[in-house]
């Protein structure tokens, strides 16, 4: 099965005349009060990311060696406005009463899906998701880290939502 993936690979490198590897995905939650239990780009998944933290890479997306101008991913996620309501509940952990109140935590989950280009980057590299406020989603794929002055997003890890998010076309 790797074979056949790896195969793919090769012949889209190939058929469209640009390099592409596969390099790690790293997920930043700027958010002060809710988790990301999920995300993946182009498909490819990434780890559940807590409120207002970061790091812990998984493998991998396909992304071009070199940037190349248009270049986009689709994000998509999943977020827990309440992630830490659990540690209030009466309910015994783990018993059925427990379960179905997390049965209905979990009706508040919101699922998102968006396409954002990435940053501009001279070599591929980890590749950073930053959930930030209005679910806005920033991408970069160079080989800065975050919090370095040459990574593009230096957001704070504890933004706090606004009371009314703009709206978009």
């Amino acid at each position: 099965m790797a074979l056949l993936m790896l195969n793919g690979c090769a012949e889209l490198q190939r058929s469209s005349g640009v390099e592409r590897l596969g390099a790690p995905i790293e997920g930043y939650n700027h958010l002060s009060s809710s988790a990301i239990n999920w995300f993946r780009i182009n498909g490819s998944g990434g780890s559940n990311v807590n409120v207002s933290t970061g790091g812990g890479q998984t493998c991998c997306v396909v992304l071009p060696v070199t940037w190349q101008p248009g270049l986009t991913v689709v994000v998509e996620w999943e977020e827990d406005p309440d992630p830490f309501a659990y540690g209030d509940w009466p309910e015994r952990r783990f018993s059925d009463a427990w379960y179905a109140r997390l049965a209905e935590h979990e009706t508040h989950y919101t699922r998102h899906r968006v396409e954002v280009e990435v940053a501009l980057y001279e070599a591929l590299g980890v590749v950073n998701v930053h959930f930030l406020p209005c679910n806005e989603i920033r991408v970069s794929a160079g080989t800065t880290r975050f919090g370095l002055a040459s990574h593009p997003y230096n957001y704070s890890l504890n933004m706090e939502e606004p009371a009314q998010c703009p709206t978009r076309p």
